[in-house]
Protein backbone atom coordinates (compact mmCIF):
# COMPACT_ATOMS: atom_id res chain seq x y z
CA UNK A 1 0.00 0.00 0.00
CA UNK A 2 1.22 3.49 -0.81
CA UNK A 3 1.01 6.67 1.19
CA UNK A 4 -0.59 9.74 -0.34
CA UNK A 5 1.71 11.99 -2.32
CA UNK A 6 0.60 14.89 -0.16
CA UNK A 7 3.38 14.65 2.43
CA UNK A 8 6.13 14.45 -0.17
CA UNK A 9 4.58 17.51 -1.81
CA UNK A 10 4.56 19.37 1.53
CA UNK A 11 8.28 18.85 2.09
CA UNK A 12 9.14 19.68 -1.50
CA UNK A 13 11.59 16.79 -1.51
CA UNK A 14 14.22 18.65 0.52
CA UNK A 15 15.44 18.84 4.11
CA UNK A 16 13.31 20.64 6.67
CA UNK A 17 16.08 23.08 7.67
CA UNK A 18 16.26 22.00 11.29
CA UNK A 19 19.44 19.88 11.26
CA UNK A 20 21.29 22.21 13.63
CA UNK A 21 18.39 22.17 16.08
CA UNK A 22 18.23 18.37 16.01
CA UNK A 23 21.99 18.17 16.63
CA UNK A 24 21.60 20.62 19.52
CA UNK A 25 18.94 18.46 21.10
CA UNK A 26 21.18 15.41 20.79
CA UNK A 27 23.97 17.21 22.63
CA UNK A 28 21.63 18.44 25.35
CA UNK A 29 20.14 14.98 25.85
CA UNK A 30 23.68 13.61 26.18
CA UNK A 31 24.29 16.02 29.06
CA UNK A 32 26.28 18.64 27.14
CA UNK A 33 25.90 22.28 28.15
CA UNK A 34 24.78 24.21 25.07
CA UNK A 35 23.71 27.85 24.82
CA UNK A 36 20.65 27.27 22.67
CA UNK A 37 19.77 30.28 20.52
CA UNK A 38 17.90 28.36 17.85
CA UNK A 39 14.15 28.63 18.50
CA UNK A 40 11.78 31.40 19.52
CA UNK A 41 10.82 30.00 22.91
CA UNK A 42 10.61 32.46 25.80
CA UNK A 43 13.07 31.75 28.61
CA UNK A 44 10.40 32.98 31.05
CA UNK A 45 7.39 30.68 30.95
CA UNK A 46 3.69 31.48 30.93
CA UNK A 47 2.72 33.76 33.79
CA UNK A 48 1.36 31.76 36.78
CA UNK A 49 -1.76 33.94 36.90
CA UNK A 50 -2.66 32.82 33.37
CA UNK A 51 -2.11 29.19 34.33
CA UNK A 52 -4.27 29.67 37.41
CA UNK A 53 -7.07 31.05 35.22
CA UNK A 54 -6.72 28.02 32.95
CA UNK A 55 -6.74 25.65 35.91
CA UNK A 56 -9.79 27.31 37.47
CA UNK A 57 -11.68 27.11 34.18
CA UNK A 58 -10.90 23.41 33.80
CA UNK A 59 -11.94 22.68 37.40
CA UNK A 60 -15.17 24.59 36.77
CA UNK A 61 -16.05 22.03 34.12
CA UNK A 62 -14.98 23.74 30.90
CA UNK A 63 -13.41 20.58 29.54
CA UNK A 64 -15.95 19.52 26.94
CA UNK A 65 -16.10 20.07 23.21
CA UNK A 66 -15.37 23.63 22.15
CA UNK A 67 -17.01 23.42 18.76
CA UNK A 68 -16.88 26.29 16.30
CA UNK A 69 -14.94 29.51 15.75
CA UNK A 70 -14.27 30.23 19.41
CA UNK A 71 -16.13 31.60 22.40
CA UNK A 72 -17.79 34.91 21.65
CA UNK A 73 -16.25 36.75 24.61
CA UNK A 74 -12.74 35.81 23.49
CA UNK A 75 -13.48 36.74 19.89
CA UNK A 76 -14.80 40.09 21.10
CA UNK A 77 -11.61 40.66 23.12
CA UNK A 78 -9.40 39.85 20.12
CA UNK A 79 -11.49 42.12 17.92
CA UNK A 80 -11.26 44.95 20.46
CA UNK A 81 -7.48 44.58 20.75
CA UNK A 82 -7.18 44.62 16.97
CA UNK A 83 -9.38 47.66 16.47
CA UNK A 84 -7.69 49.62 19.25
CA UNK A 85 -4.22 48.97 17.81
CA UNK A 86 -4.96 49.35 14.12
CA UNK A 87 -7.95 51.66 13.87
CA UNK A 88 -9.65 49.18 11.53
CA UNK A 89 -13.28 48.39 12.44
CA UNK A 90 -13.30 44.78 13.63
CA UNK A 91 -16.07 42.72 15.21
CA UNK A 92 -16.21 39.27 16.73
CA UNK A 93 -17.64 37.99 13.44
CA UNK A 94 -14.29 38.75 11.79
CA UNK A 95 -12.42 36.53 14.26
CA UNK A 96 -11.89 32.77 14.27
CA UNK A 97 -9.94 31.23 17.16
CA UNK A 98 -7.48 28.51 16.09
CA UNK A 99 -5.06 26.08 17.80
CA UNK A 100 -2.11 28.43 17.43
CA UNK A 101 -0.81 30.69 14.69
CA UNK A 102 0.38 27.75 12.59
CA UNK A 103 -3.15 26.35 12.42
CA UNK A 104 -4.34 29.82 11.42
CA UNK A 105 -1.82 29.92 8.57
CA UNK A 106 -2.83 26.43 7.46
CA UNK A 107 -6.55 27.19 7.59
CA UNK A 108 -6.18 30.48 5.72
CA UNK A 109 -4.27 28.91 2.85
CA UNK A 110 -6.65 25.94 2.74
CA UNK A 111 -9.67 28.19 2.20
CA UNK A 112 -7.96 30.39 -0.39
CA UNK A 113 -5.86 28.02 -2.52
CA UNK A 114 -6.74 25.06 -4.71
CA UNK A 115 -4.44 22.37 -6.05
CA UNK A 116 -2.37 23.78 -8.89
CA UNK A 117 -2.66 27.40 -7.74
CA UNK A 118 0.40 29.50 -6.93
CA UNK A 119 0.93 30.92 -3.44
CA UNK A 120 3.64 33.56 -2.99
CA UNK A 121 5.74 34.07 0.14
CA UNK A 122 8.75 36.26 0.94
CA UNK A 123 12.24 34.75 1.21
CA UNK A 124 13.69 34.58 3.91
CA UNK A 125 10.72 32.92 5.53
CA UNK A 126 9.62 31.08 8.64
CA UNK A 127 10.41 27.42 8.07
CA UNK A 128 6.82 26.16 7.71
CA UNK A 129 5.63 28.71 5.14
CA UNK A 130 6.30 26.80 1.91
CA UNK A 131 5.03 23.53 3.38
CA UNK A 132 1.85 25.22 4.55
CA UNK A 133 1.20 26.44 1.02
CA UNK A 134 2.08 23.08 -0.54
CA UNK A 135 -0.29 21.30 1.87
CA UNK A 136 -3.16 22.74 -0.17
CA UNK A 137 -1.78 21.16 -3.34
CA UNK A 138 -0.63 24.56 -4.55
CA UNK A 139 2.80 25.58 -5.76
CA UNK A 140 4.82 27.59 -3.22
CA UNK A 141 6.65 30.44 -4.98
CA UNK A 142 9.32 32.42 -3.09
CA UNK A 143 9.73 36.15 -3.63
CA UNK A 144 13.39 36.95 -2.89
CA UNK A 145 14.39 39.93 -0.78
CA UNK A 146 17.90 41.33 -0.31
CA UNK A 147 20.09 41.93 2.75
CA UNK A 148 21.20 45.24 1.24
CA UNK A 149 17.66 46.57 1.82
CA UNK A 150 17.25 44.81 5.19
CA UNK A 151 15.08 42.19 3.48
CA UNK A 152 12.23 44.63 2.82
CA UNK A 153 10.11 43.10 0.01
CA UNK A 154 10.29 44.74 -3.41
CA UNK A 155 6.85 45.20 -5.03
CA UNK A 156 8.46 44.72 -8.46
CA UNK A 157 9.69 41.26 -7.40
CA UNK A 158 6.14 40.41 -6.32
CA UNK A 159 4.74 41.59 -9.64
CA UNK A 160 7.27 39.48 -11.54
CA UNK A 161 5.93 36.32 -9.88
CA UNK A 162 2.25 37.21 -9.62
CA UNK A 163 1.01 35.66 -12.85
CA UNK A 164 -1.33 32.83 -11.91
CA UNK A 165 -0.91 33.45 -8.18
CA UNK A 166 -3.83 33.82 -5.76
CA UNK A 167 -2.13 34.65 -2.44
CA UNK A 168 0.84 36.49 -0.98
CA UNK A 169 2.08 35.69 2.55
CA UNK A 170 4.06 38.35 4.41
CA UNK A 171 5.37 38.59 7.98
CA UNK A 172 6.04 41.81 9.87
CA UNK A 173 7.73 42.12 12.33
CA UNK A 174 9.66 39.43 10.53
CA UNK A 175 10.98 36.06 11.53
CA UNK A 176 13.84 35.38 10.81
CA UNK A 177 15.23 38.80 9.90
CA UNK A 178 13.89 41.08 12.64
CA UNK A 179 12.82 43.57 9.96
CA UNK A 180 9.68 45.68 10.41
CA UNK A 181 8.13 46.53 7.06
CA UNK A 182 7.95 50.26 6.42
CA UNK A 183 4.81 52.09 5.32
CA UNK A 184 6.35 52.56 1.89
CA UNK A 185 7.02 48.83 1.61
CA UNK A 186 3.49 47.94 2.68
CA UNK A 187 1.96 50.48 0.33
CA UNK A 188 3.98 48.96 -2.50
CA UNK A 189 2.87 45.49 -1.51
CA UNK A 190 -0.71 46.73 -1.35
CA UNK A 191 -0.50 48.13 -4.87
CA UNK A 192 0.97 44.87 -6.15
CA UNK A 193 -1.76 42.70 -4.63
CA UNK A 194 -4.46 45.02 -5.95
CA UNK A 195 -2.93 45.12 -9.44
CA UNK A 196 -2.78 41.32 -9.58
CA UNK A 197 -5.93 40.56 -7.54
CA UNK A 198 -4.16 38.62 -4.80
CA UNK A 199 -5.28 37.75 -1.31
CA UNK A 200 -2.80 39.18 1.20
CA UNK A 201 -2.07 37.01 4.24
CA UNK A 202 -0.30 38.99 6.96
CA UNK A 203 1.39 37.04 9.76
CA UNK A 204 1.52 39.50 12.67
CA UNK A 205 2.32 37.27 15.63
CA UNK A 206 5.15 39.63 16.68
CA UNK A 207 3.03 42.80 16.59
CA UNK A 208 3.75 43.59 20.25
CA UNK A 209 7.53 43.32 19.83
CA UNK A 210 8.75 46.35 17.90
CA UNK A 211 12.06 48.03 18.82
CA UNK A 212 12.41 50.62 16.07
CA UNK A 213 9.68 52.34 14.09
CA UNK A 214 6.13 51.09 14.45
CA UNK A 215 4.02 48.15 13.36
CA UNK A 216 1.54 48.81 10.57
CA UNK A 217 -0.92 46.18 9.46
CA UNK A 218 -1.69 46.25 5.73
CA UNK A 219 -5.31 45.76 6.69
CA UNK A 220 -5.26 49.43 7.76
CA UNK A 221 -4.22 50.71 4.33
CA UNK A 222 -6.89 52.10 1.98
CA UNK A 223 -8.66 49.41 -0.02
CA UNK A 224 -6.86 46.46 1.57
CA UNK A 225 -9.13 45.45 4.47
CA UNK A 226 -11.37 43.23 2.32
CA UNK A 227 -8.47 41.30 0.75
CA UNK A 228 -6.22 41.06 3.84
CA UNK A 229 -6.28 38.16 6.28
CA UNK A 230 -4.36 38.68 9.53
CA UNK A 231 -2.88 35.80 11.52
CA UNK A 232 -2.28 36.40 15.23
CA UNK A 233 -1.32 34.38 18.27
CA UNK A 234 -0.94 34.43 22.04
CA UNK A 235 2.37 32.58 21.75
CA UNK A 236 4.81 35.48 21.51
CA UNK A 237 2.81 38.37 22.96
CA UNK A 238 1.84 36.50 26.14
CA UNK A 239 4.49 33.72 26.36
CA UNK A 240 1.82 31.07 25.77
CA UNK A 241 3.56 29.01 23.10
CA UNK A 242 2.42 25.62 24.42
CA UNK A 243 -1.17 26.70 24.96
CA UNK A 244 -1.71 26.78 21.19
CA UNK A 245 -4.10 29.64 20.75
CA UNK A 246 -4.11 31.83 17.67
CA UNK A 247 -6.62 33.50 15.40
CA UNK A 248 -7.61 34.55 11.93
CA UNK A 249 -9.01 38.03 11.34
CA UNK A 250 -10.74 38.42 8.00
CA UNK A 251 -13.87 39.47 6.17
CA UNK A 252 -16.87 37.46 7.32
CA UNK A 253 -16.92 35.34 4.15
CA UNK A 254 -13.36 34.15 4.82
CA UNK A 255 -13.96 33.74 8.56
CA UNK A 256 -16.99 31.56 7.85
CA UNK A 257 -14.92 29.39 5.51
CA UNK A 258 -12.21 28.98 8.16
CA UNK A 259 -14.92 27.95 10.62
CA UNK A 260 -16.17 25.29 8.21
CA UNK A 261 -12.64 23.92 7.89
CA UNK A 262 -12.20 23.90 11.68
CA UNK A 263 -15.41 21.90 12.05
CA UNK A 264 -13.84 19.19 9.94
CA UNK A 265 -10.31 19.30 11.36
CA UNK A 266 -9.50 20.71 14.79
CA UNK A 267 -13.06 20.96 16.16
CA UNK A 268 -12.10 24.06 18.11
CA UNK A 269 -9.75 25.06 20.93
CA UNK A 270 -10.32 23.76 24.49
CA UNK A 271 -12.56 26.11 26.42
CA UNK A 272 -10.22 26.30 29.42
CA UNK A 273 -7.41 27.47 27.11
CA UNK A 274 -9.75 30.07 25.62
CA UNK A 275 -10.64 31.28 29.11
CA UNK A 276 -6.95 31.62 29.98
CA UNK A 277 -6.38 33.61 26.79
CA UNK A 278 -9.28 35.90 27.63
CA UNK A 279 -7.82 36.47 31.10
CA UNK A 280 -4.43 37.23 29.56
CA UNK A 281 -5.82 39.71 27.03
CA UNK A 282 -7.67 41.51 29.83
CA UNK A 283 -4.31 42.26 31.49
CA UNK A 284 -3.84 44.92 28.84
CA UNK A 285 -0.95 46.44 26.91
CA UNK A 286 1.24 46.76 29.98
CA UNK A 287 1.36 43.00 30.39
CA UNK A 288 2.41 42.54 26.77
CA UNK A 289 5.10 45.20 27.21
CA UNK A 290 6.53 43.28 30.17
CA UNK A 291 6.70 40.11 28.08
CA UNK A 292 8.49 42.01 25.33
CA UNK A 293 10.94 43.94 27.51
CA UNK A 294 13.65 41.23 27.88
CA UNK A 295 13.94 41.03 24.10
CA UNK A 296 14.22 44.79 23.75
CA UNK A 297 16.96 44.74 26.38
CA UNK A 298 18.84 41.89 24.72
CA UNK A 299 18.60 43.56 21.34
CA UNK A 300 20.41 46.56 22.85
CA UNK A 301 22.99 44.23 24.44
CA UNK A 302 23.59 42.57 21.07
CA UNK A 303 24.07 45.81 19.20
CA UNK A 304 26.59 46.95 21.82
CA UNK A 305 28.59 43.70 21.68
CA UNK A 306 28.54 43.64 17.88
CA UNK A 307 29.49 47.27 17.44
CA UNK A 308 33.19 46.48 17.08
CA UNK A 309 32.83 43.17 15.25
CA UNK A 310 35.01 42.87 12.15
CA UNK A 311 33.28 40.04 10.30
CA UNK A 312 29.70 40.15 11.58
CA UNK A 313 27.12 42.68 10.42
CA UNK A 314 23.67 42.77 12.02
CA UNK A 315 20.64 43.30 9.84
CA UNK A 316 18.79 46.22 11.50
CA UNK A 317 17.01 44.60 14.44
CA UNK A 318 13.68 46.43 14.41
CA UNK A 319 11.34 43.85 15.92
CA UNK A 320 10.56 40.24 16.89
CA UNK A 321 12.84 38.19 19.13
CA UNK A 322 15.60 37.44 16.65
CA UNK A 323 18.80 38.96 15.37
CA UNK A 324 20.10 38.12 11.91
CA UNK A 325 23.82 38.45 11.28
CA UNK A 326 25.58 38.67 7.93
CA UNK A 327 28.60 36.36 8.27
CA UNK A 328 29.70 36.39 4.62
CA UNK A 329 32.94 38.19 5.54
CA UNK A 330 34.09 34.98 7.23
CA UNK A 331 34.00 33.16 3.91
CA UNK A 332 31.71 30.49 5.40
CA UNK A 333 28.16 29.58 4.55
CA UNK A 334 25.59 29.99 7.26
CA UNK A 335 25.37 26.22 7.60
CA UNK A 336 29.14 25.73 7.93
CA UNK A 337 29.42 28.61 10.39
CA UNK A 338 26.55 27.36 12.57
CA UNK A 339 27.78 23.78 12.63
CA UNK A 340 31.35 24.76 13.53
CA UNK A 341 30.11 27.18 16.18
CA UNK A 342 28.05 24.42 17.76
CA UNK A 343 30.83 21.85 17.74
CA UNK A 344 33.60 24.19 18.90
CA UNK A 345 31.79 26.61 21.23
CA UNK A 346 28.58 24.75 22.10
CA UNK A 347 26.57 27.76 20.95
CA UNK A 348 23.58 26.86 18.76
CA UNK A 349 22.22 29.28 16.17
CA UNK A 350 20.18 28.73 13.02
CA UNK A 351 21.87 29.01 9.62
CA UNK A 352 20.24 31.51 7.29
CA UNK A 353 19.89 28.80 4.66
CA UNK A 354 17.25 27.19 6.89
CA UNK A 355 15.00 30.12 5.98
CA UNK A 356 15.58 30.27 2.24
CA UNK A 357 18.14 31.15 -0.39
CA UNK A 358 17.96 34.89 0.28
CA UNK A 359 19.44 34.42 3.77
CA UNK A 360 22.43 32.35 2.64
CA UNK A 361 25.59 33.55 4.35
CA UNK A 362 23.66 34.66 7.43
CA UNK A 363 22.76 33.20 10.82
CA UNK A 364 19.71 33.79 12.98
CA UNK A 365 20.06 34.25 16.73
CA UNK A 366 17.07 33.86 19.03
CA UNK A 367 17.36 36.26 21.98
CA UNK A 368 15.96 33.68 24.35
CA UNK A 369 18.44 33.16 27.18
CA UNK A 370 19.01 35.38 30.20
CA UNK A 371 20.98 38.57 29.69
CA UNK A 372 24.34 37.49 31.12
CA UNK A 373 24.46 34.21 29.22
CA UNK A 374 23.29 35.97 26.07
CA UNK A 375 26.01 38.63 26.24
CA UNK A 376 28.71 36.04 26.97
CA UNK A 377 27.58 33.88 24.05
CA UNK A 378 27.67 36.84 21.66
CA UNK A 379 31.17 37.78 22.75
CA UNK A 380 32.33 34.22 22.09
CA UNK A 381 30.54 34.25 18.75
CA UNK A 382 32.39 37.44 17.70
CA UNK A 383 35.73 35.86 18.68
CA UNK A 384 34.82 32.68 16.80
CA UNK A 385 34.04 34.67 13.65
CA UNK A 386 37.45 36.33 13.80
CA UNK A 387 39.17 32.95 14.11
CA UNK A 388 37.05 31.33 11.41
CA UNK A 389 37.83 33.88 8.73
Amino acid sequence: MDLANRIAHITGGGADGWAIYYRTRELEQAGEAVTNLTIGEHDIRTDPAILEAMHASALAGNTGYAFGPGNRDLREAIAARTQARTGVPTTWRNVVVTPGGQAALFATHMVLLDAGDRGLFCDPYYATYPGTIRATGALAVPVPTRPETAFQPDPAAIAERAAGAKTLLINTPNNPTGTVYSRATLEGIGQAVEDHDLWLISDEVYDSQVWAGSHLTPRALPGLAARTIVVGSMSKSHAMTGSRLGWVIAAEEVADAVTTLATNTTYGVPAFVQDAALFALRQGDGFEARIAEPFRRRRDIALRVLEGANRLRPIPAQGAIYLMLDIRATGLSGEAFALSLLEEERIAVMPGESFGEAAAGHIRIAMTVEDGAFEAALARLVAFADRAA
